[in-house]
């Protein structure tokens, strides 16, 4: 069994969707190359080239992307250094086109599971950026 544990929400994700409906399989490609392209750039250590995916809303807040980094070295290790990475689903609530929720399931360096759920938002030129990442901790609990 079980227990999903929050953690640091980088941008609230909103309201759930009454109803879903699929992305497009170019949308899901084009959305899953800009967060592999950004963890790839974690690895790395290219806070600029990490920053560079980040939506207008989260580049204001973070205004630089050393302190954007950093905030992801505090309190995102799976995303920041992940030992393994799935795709799981992407969705998008019905009539909503300019975002989608991407699924991203996680192993970390020490081993601990996560699912990240991305926030994307398609930008006027039609690129997607990243606006937020919620991420959830997988705790097993047959330890306790």
């Amino acid at each position: 069994m079980k227990i999903f544990m929050s953690v640091v929400l980088l941008v609230s994700l909103g309201g759930q969707a009454q109803r879903l409906q699929d992305v497009p399989p170019q949308d899901r490609a084009a959305i899953q190359a800009v967060i592999s392209a950004q963890i790839e750039a974690f690895r790395k250590d290219d806070a600029v080239r990490a920053f560079s995916f980040a939506a207008p809303g989260i580049r204001q807040v973070f205004q630089t992307p050393e302190r954007f980094i950093e905030m992801v070295k505090a309190g995102y290790a799976q995303i920041y250094r992940p030992l393994k990475l799935e795709f799981g689903p992407a969705s998008r609530s019905l009539g909503t086109l300019q975002q989608v929720r991407q699924v991203v399931n996680l192993v970390g360096l020490d081993g601990k599971k996560a699912v990240a759920y991305y926030l994307m938002e398609r930008q006027p030129d039609g690129s997607w950026k990243i606006a937020g990442v919620q991420l959830e901790l997988l705790v097993d609990d047959r330890s306790t």
